[in-house]
Order: structure tokens, then C-alpha cells, then sequence
């Protein structure tokens, strides 16, 4: 099944290649969540829910009566951004040997890996998914201002004090606020280790910065992020001037055990920004 519709672009699949390349590279740069969270798949286009927990009974049957026993899922979105590529330019790089410029892929692959950090993070509430940041059941420790030397690590060793007394005890992984990330590149007074590194013989499984605010401490049993397509391009049409094309995938995040979770709340003003910095210019889901 062409899904993707290749077959009737009128150029070669070492343009493609070319353009999964570049998306891919693009797009790992940007991603975080992938970095510590299980994945499973891809799985395939097909994939569009997930189950979850255990088949339950709708509501307690009478004695007298038939029982409805339901199961519960969750959608997998699928993340869609569209570009486009000159028909002279393309022509120029496979007749004349032109360097190819595939900036507009790289924009498109930025803003899917945005569309898809914001998931995991954040989840979508008005669909029931879940995210990291917002998962009902996960645990929080208010943490306070990183200007100080020592605010860093206490907030982190409180937050994972927090998973260790509820049984998880780890490898952990920390994703931080940029504004947060960047206070760990300084050195502790009379001593030539930084912060980052400090932390990291605690936090083993890495830490990140991510497009959030706060952070966020994570268990490795808090569940999987599952692919159903992994990124790559589509085409669409064409119109004389460009090719239309566009960049898709679809995935969602499983939350296992939301108590393996502990979000680090920050005080006003040392939050950092909601998104992380660069180009993007906003994807479309789908």
C-alpha cells in the first residue's frame, strides 16, 4: 500500500532518500522524550488506538441481570506537516549536479518533533491522552529558585527520594526547562565539577533539556511511547512551480504507572520557556 503516495512523484528514490535523511536528523535533534521513555514499533500506518489496563464491567451488574464488560484505548494521533521543493532547483541538482537545499525539510521535521515533544509532555487532555507533565496520579515537589547553587540538586534528591520511597527506584532520567538546564553549567564554589555532572551520577539514564517548564523526574516503569508510522514523506502534487509534500507520523504515549512519575514545579520566573528555541514554524495534527 503506497500511503504515501511516492509512486507518482517524477523524481527518483534518491530523493527520497535525500529527504527521509534529512528529516530524521532534523527531527532528532529536537526530540527528548525518545531519549529515556521505552519505544515500541513502528507498527505500522494501520495502528489507530492502543489498549489499555484491563477489560472492567461498565458499572456492577444486579443479581438478575447481564453484566457489560467494556476495555479501554487510547487514539494514536497521527502529526502532519506539508513543504515544498522548487521544480526548478530539484531539476538543477539532478541534471546539473546542484547542491539540493533542503532547509524547508528541515523546518517541517523541527516542527513534527515539536508537535511530538508537546505529546509526551503534555499529552492532550481534550482527547484523553496522556502526558508526562499532566498524567493524573503522577507525584510533584515544589521546587524552589536554581540561582542558588545548591537549589538544583536538593530539588532533584527530593524528587527522587519521592520515587524511591513509592518503590521506583530507577535508573532516572531528568528533562529541565532550558532557563533550568542552563544553571547546571556552572561550577560548585572551590571545586572544578559542574552541576550537570554532579547530577548525572544520579540522574543515570541522562538529562535533558526539553520544551517544558519545571522538570520532570522519570522512573523507567512509567510506560512506552508507541510508533505506529515513524517519520517519513509523503507527496502530494504539484503545481508547475513546486512539489508538495509533506512529513507525517503518528505515536502516542502509554502511561503505565503514573507514580513513577515526579514533576519539579519552578517558581514564577525561573521556569524557563514553554518551548525549546530554534526554527519551527507549528505543525498540523492530524
Amino acid at each position: 500500500m503506497d500511503y504515501l503516495n511516492r509512486a507518482p512523484a517524477p523524481f527518483p528514490q534518491s530523493v527520497w532518500q535525500l529527504i527521509d535523511e534529512r528529516a530524521v536528523a532534523a527531527a532528532r535533534e529536537r526530540l527528548t522524550g525518545r531519549r529515556f521513555i521505552e519505544v515500541e514499533g513502528p507498527f505500522g500506518v494501520g495502528l489507530t488506538t492502543v489498549e489499555v489496563g484491563q477489560d472492567d464491567y461498565c458499572r456492577q451488574p444486579a443479581p438478575d441481570e447481564a453484566g457489560a464488560i467494556v476495555g479501554r484505548a487510547l487514539s494514536v494521533p497521527m502529526i502532519r506537516r506539508s513543504f515544498r521543493l522548487s521544480i526548478r532547483r530539484l531539476a538543477a541538482h539532478l541534471e546539473n549536479g546542484q547542491p539540493l537545499d533542503l532547509a524547508v525539510v528541515e523546518d517541517a521535521a523541527e516542527a513534527v518533533a515539536d508537535r511530538e515533544e508537546e505529546l509526551v509532555y503534555r499529552g492532550q487532555r481534550e482527547f484523553g491522552l496522556p502526558g508526562l507533565l499532566t498524567s493524573e496520579g503522577r507525584q510533584s515537589h515544589a521546587g524552589g529558585d536554581w540561582a542558588a547553587i545548591d537549589r538544583a540538586l536538593e530539588d532533584v534528591l527530593a524528587s527522587v527520594t519521592m520515587l524511591d520511597e513509592a518503590g521506583y527506584r530507577g535508573p532516572y532520567a531528568l528533562a529541565l526547562a532550558p532557563a533550568l538546564y542552563n544553571t547546571l553549567f556552572r561550577l560548585y564554589p572551590g571545586s572544578d565539577t559542574l552541576q550537570l555532572e554532579h547530577l548525572r551520577r544520579l540522574c543515570t539514564r541522562g538529562i535533558f533539556k526539553a520544551p517544558i517548564e519545571g522538570g520532570v523526574l522519570v522512573d523507567p516503569r512509567v510506560g512506552v511511547l508507541i510508533v505506529g508510522q515513524d517519520l517519513r514523506a509523503g507527496f502530494a502534487a504539484q503545481d508547475g512551480i513546486h512539489y508538495e509534500l509533506y512529513l507525517t507520523e503518528s505515536l502516542v504515549l502509554r502511561v503505565d504507572d503514573p507514580r513513577a512519575i515526579c514533576v519539579i514545579t519552578a517558581p514564577t520566573g525561573a521556569s524557563g520557556e514553554r518551548r525549546a528555541s530554534g526554527r519551527r514554524s507549528g505543525a498540523e495534527p492530524r
